[in-house]
């Protein structure tokens, strides 16, 4: 059974385990999700599992997305992403329309976690790349600009010279974070350690690419 959720990130706390320690962990608001469509290998050339998850007003989705809605005979959602099935796995029963929630996961398991760093918007080298800056001084006129961009020979900029630019806003995954507690009436999911993406951000847990014992 392909195992994965989509949820929304609440924040950091901590709690204690059983021997007084503080365990650091992120709280997701995991689903409900439903099932969109099924992806299958003869139709599409791979297996997986089209889920929504969040409220959307009706008048606010496109004609496209409503004829979408209406043949998996499901409410508009405003996110939809895709749990890929693996080779050998089955669909385990859900159709479209099923409806899954946070207990899909259980204490004790391994997950990966997918979201979008915090965008940091058009930053310099000092900040983007950590270059060293320049001196301080009065008399200095150069204090955080980038510097060389490379040799006279080609007279052009080389591709790949580390450069200002936009940072951050990329999709990132965390592999192989425990779930430490599962509050199915909260829909919530407690993982060790943290995740990407600001408060309020959209995440994918799968489970885990690599096996943990």
């Amino acid at each position: 059974m392909p195992k994965g959720i989509l949820g929304k990130k609440l924040g950091m706390t901590q709690i204690f385990d059983e021997s007084g320690h503080a365990v650091p962990v992120t709280v997701i608001e995991a689903g409900p999700c439903v099932v969109v469509q099924k992806r299958t290998a003869d139709r599409d050339g791979y297996t997986a599992l089209q889920l929504g998850f969040g409220e959307l007003a009706e008048k606010r989705v496109n004609k496209p997305l409503k004829g979408h809605f209406k043949a998996a005979g499901v409410k508009p959602a405003r996110f939809l992403r895709e749990v890929r099935v693996r080779d050998g796995e089955e669909f385990a029963g859900l159709e479209v329309g099923s409806e899954i929630k946070a207990d899909v996961f259980s204490a004790g398991e391994y997950v990966d976690v997918i979201g979008y760093t915090k965008g940091k918007g058009f930053t310099g080298t000092v900040k983007r790349h950590n270059f060293n800056r320049g001196p301080m001084g009065h008399g200095s006129m150069y204090h955080r600009r980038v510097g060389s961009l490379g040799p006279q020979g080609p007279q052009r900029v080389l591709p790949g010279r580390r450069m200002a630019g936009r940072m951050g806003n990329e999709r990132r995954t965390i592999q192989g974070l425990k779930v430490v507690r599962v509050d199915a009436g909260r829909n919530l999911i407690l993982v060790r350690g943290a995740v990407p993406g600001p408060r309020g951000s959209l995440v994918l847990i799968r489970e885990t690419v690599k096996h943990k014992s």
